[in-house]
């Protein structure tokens, strides 16, 4: 007799929300289609009226199983059975169905009176089924027009065109004994006869599947929008119901819809059970993938949506199979075409390359997280070609035909695919009309890959979960619709584009998380816009003997002093500096016919990001050295030591000072001596920038790592740490504080004493970026639109430029796209989408 199990299964469906129920583990009562979930009442009423849209989920009862298949010890016995089990035994004495424990405790009362006869459930199903198809074959044997004595050969020939009232199909008949001629219709065998003869064929051929895959099931693992459907780790193993310490390999299927890959996997590993559900319609039976464990080959097979479907999100299911085909050890690909089709190799080469591009270096920091013993990232799955005919042969089959691997390969070849898979085998077979599909090759040839462990070695469930969790938290997100084909740059590339001519990056995904800077291809050139100033300059000399010197527009030269530059640039204009050439240009350096800056510079145009600073040509410390020209001047007018002059020159102090400068606000004590500044003069080292006393920066020396090549003021510690002698600049870019230096303060030295004395508004109006909206055209707070008034100031977002009230910016952030490079004053709105 057949080994019986142990283990009783429950016929109860607990409740899969588990979100409020009453008690642990209760009884669902209710499924929604829409969830996929079987539900409590409490869960239901819950969750159903949590969104108003829920309330249209369609909901129905769920119906317990029949009678026969449950333990019916509630018919013999007062008790009822405690887990209402399905039935797991067959006692021949009590004619009753029971479950292992409750036929244990029923009949213990029984073993010294009389020993009853049991068997299992399924051997009495089966004996039940062959009973119903002898007696249903019994029913319809055609009987004799002849003597009760004649035992002729009687038999069912074809249906004959015959045209009954009440619609029925009838069989002629033929007796060899008969002296009859002609047939008569002497049998109505009715069509539903017919199928109710195949349903019972069906369910005998399914009772006959062998019990070691009677507890098989697959589950959902991921849905078509990419959604991995398992909690965790530890749902997954339960799901799979293999032990965790298990070590398994991945077998996964591929191939076109409708080409029967759920059929081959339950007939391939699972002995025909229909472990992975199939159609005969024309909708696709399976969505998403699905997963079951094949405890025999101890392997987690995994059904795939099949390719070529219709579906809205075609991009996705194909990003779905390609992350599938990582993380599988084995990868069958299923067709029946008669003959080999393109898109098979171009699917396969597409993948290849999308394995080796973007999955070699998730997969090896996932490998060094788990602690894997074999790195399996350089180790790509094997590939199975099963190919299904019917009327041609298949490869390899012809006389004088090379052999099937060296045929794919060169297809391969041919076609300009990628094929760097670990390994590639084809198992064809030809299928006539009235024979069954051969798939006896197909599983001798996984099961060859599948123990071979020198390509890749079997791991635990957990690792297995965990890679795929890994790669679809990495590889995920929207996808351009556009996109018809398999374009794999194009699913795991990064999305952003050049806001100047609109190419896209070539980086991986989520690159950023890195704090690596995006890139194009090389070959993808820049086209220059005004908005962006997305052009830098290069010295053609030292670019035509291979160097890449690059050079910024300047008020003065690195040599010269501050009073000196702003002199010269006031006679001679802007000035170009090459760090090997020295002064290559002046833009004013004739009274006429001064060259273009196109003769003495290479120019290049270079991408602009999303979030990247805007380029801007201009001195690092252009700003500054104008400010201490000014103050040259300043110094010697009597009234530079009154105090609206000198809350001015603070004021402009602060606006054009270098980022990594302390504002003179935040500036109370020395930063050495620690001595009071309310009333003294507060100086700044030039390369801490830190604040201090006339005394306490009394040292001069260059500092060229913040762009400040002649000597300057420095504090005592700066002065004796060693620099670099590098005359490469390091600041940061002031384009905002030099454009208020020259909007404000960039005329005539003659004019210098009268422009200190110039009320603050008009002073602040004229240092306006161009992109703040003037106080006269602002009347409203673009946040909540307060009239401004005396008692309502008006302030500006240096973000959108607008003006906003103090209560709508409460909080400050850096904005390098408008080159503010410290936290600044930003509205509520900009602050908001900073975070999306």
């Amino acid at each position: 007799m057949t080994t019986l199990y142990k283990k009783s299964r429950s016929s109860k469906k607990v409740c899969e929300e588990k979100f409020c129920c009453l008690t642990e583990g209760a009884e669902g009562d209710l499924v929604c289609e829409q969830c996929k979930t079987n539900q409590c009442q409490a869960c239901e009423a819950a969750i159903h009226k949590s969104k108003p849209h829920f309330e249209f989920h369609d909901r129905r009862p769920l119906k317990p199983p029949p009678y026969e298949e449950l333990c019916q010890i509630a018919s013999v016995d007062d008790s009822e059975c405690p887990g209402k089990n399905f039935a797991d035994l067959r006692c021949y004495t009590c004619q009753r169905n029971f479950c292992f424990k409750c036929f244990d405790c029923y009949h213990k009362k029984y073993i010294k009176k009389q020993q009853h006869k049991k068997t299992s459930i399924k051997e009495y199903n089966k004996e039940k089924l062959e009973r119903e198809l002898l007696e249903r074959a019994e029913a319809i044997k055609p009987i004799s027009p002849l003597a009760s004595g004649d035992d002729s050969l009687t038999f069912i020939s074809c249906p004959q065109n015959f045209d009954s009232d009440d619609g029925m199909s009838y069989a002629s008949f033929h007796s060899d004994k008969s002296q009859l001629s002609g047939s008569i219709p002497d049998l109505c065998f009715p069509v539903e006869k017919e199928l109710e003869m195949q349903s019972v064929t069906k369910a005998l051929e399914e009772s006959m599947i062998d019990e070691h895959y009677e507890n098989c099931h697959s589950f959902m693992l991921a849905d078509e929008q990419e959604n991995l459907m398992v909690k965790d780790n530890e749902d997954f193993v339960l799901k799979l119901e293999c032990d965790s310490n298990a070590l398994v390999k991945v077998v996964s299927i591929f191939g076109n819809t409708g080409d029967g890959k759920s059929f081959t996997l339950n007939h391939t590993f699972f002995g025909g059970k229909e472990v992975f559900k199939t159609s005969a319609s024309q909708e696709s039976c399976t969505i998403g993938a699905w997963a079951a464990y094949d405890n025999i080959n101890s392997a987690i097979i995994i059904d795939t949506e099949g390719l070529l479907g219709v579906t809205v999100n075609q991009n996705q299911r194909t990003r779905l199979l390609l992350k599938l085909l990582a993380i599988s050890d084995v990868v069958i690909y299923r067709t029946r075409a008669e003959r080999l089709h393109n898109d098979m190799f171009y699917f396969l080469g597409d993948a290849s390359k999308a394995y080796s591009r973007h999955f070699t270096e998730e997969l090896r920091s996932v490998s060094k997280r788990l602690n894997m013993s074999l790195d399996i990232t350089n180790l790509s799955p094997a590939v199975i070609i099963f190919h299904e005919t019917h009327n041609t042969n298949p490869l390899g089959r012809e006389q004088e035909e090379p052999s099937s691997t060296i045929i794919l390969r060169e297809r391969f070849k041919e076609l300009e695919c990628t094929m760097e898979f670990s390994d590639i085998k084809y198992v064809g077979t030809k299928t006539g009309i009235n024979k069954a599909t051969d798939f006896e090759n197909l599983l001798k040839t996984v099961q060859e890959l599948l123990n071979n462990n020198s390509i890749r070695a079997p791991r635990k469930p957990e690792v297995v979960y965990r890679t795929l969790q890994a790669l679809n938290e990495k590889f995920s997100g929207e996808i351009e619709k556009s996109a018809y084909d398999t374009f794999p740059d194009q699913y795991f590339t990064c999305r952003a584009k050049c806001l100047s001519c609109g190419v896209r990056c070539c980086r991986s995904m989520n690159h950023e998380a890195d704090e690596i800077n995006h890139e194009a291809n090389k070959d993808d050139k820049c086209q220059f816009q005004h908005q962006y100033e997305n052009q830098v300059f290069n010295c053609k000399k030292c670019y035509r003997s291979g160097k890449n010197a690059h050079v910024v527009l300047k008020t003065a030269e690195s040599k010269d002093s501050a009073f000196i530059g702003v002199v010269k640039n006031i006679w001679a204009g802007d000035v170009l500096e090459c760090p090997n050439c020295g002064v290559i240009y002046r833009s004013r350096q004739f009274w006429y016919s001064n060259p273009e800056i196109e003769s003495v510079v290479q120019m290049e145009v270079i991408h602009i990001w999303p979030g990247q600073s805007i380029c801007r040509q201009g001195a690092h410390n252009a700003a500054r050295k104008v400010l201490d020209g000014i103050n040259v001047v300043a110094n010697s007018l009597a009234s530079a030591s009154s105090v609206p002059a000198k809350a001015v020159s603070n004021w402009m102090t602060d606006q054009v000072a270098p980022a990594y400068w302390v504002p003179n606000t935040k500036i109370k004590k020395c930063y050495k001596c620690e001595k009071e500044l309310s009333n003294e003069q507060k100086h700044h080292c030039r390369a801490c920038g830190q604040g201090f006393c006339d005394d306490c920066t009394s040292y001069q020396r260059a500092v060229p790592d913040r762009g400040w090549t002649s000597e300057v003021r420095v504090c005592e510690n700066c002065f004796n740490y060693e620099m670099s002698d590098s005359t490469s600049s390091t600041g940061s870019d002031t384009q905002v504080t030099a454009r208020k230096v020259t909007e404000t303060v960039g005329q005539t030295l003659g004019l210098m004493a009268n422009m200190l004395s110039i009320p603050f508004d008009m002073i602040k109006d004229s240092a306006r970026p161009e992109y703040w909206v003037p106080d006269s055209q602002i009347k409203n707070c673009c946040v909540c639109e307060q009239t401004f008034g005396q008692k309502l100031a008006i302030h500006h977002c240096r973000a959108c430029g607008q003006g906003v009230c103090e209560n709508c910016s409460p909080n400050k952030r850096p904005v390098p796209m408008r080159g503010w490079d410290y936290p600044v004053r930003v509205c509520t709105k900009c602050e908001r989408k900073d975070k999306l």
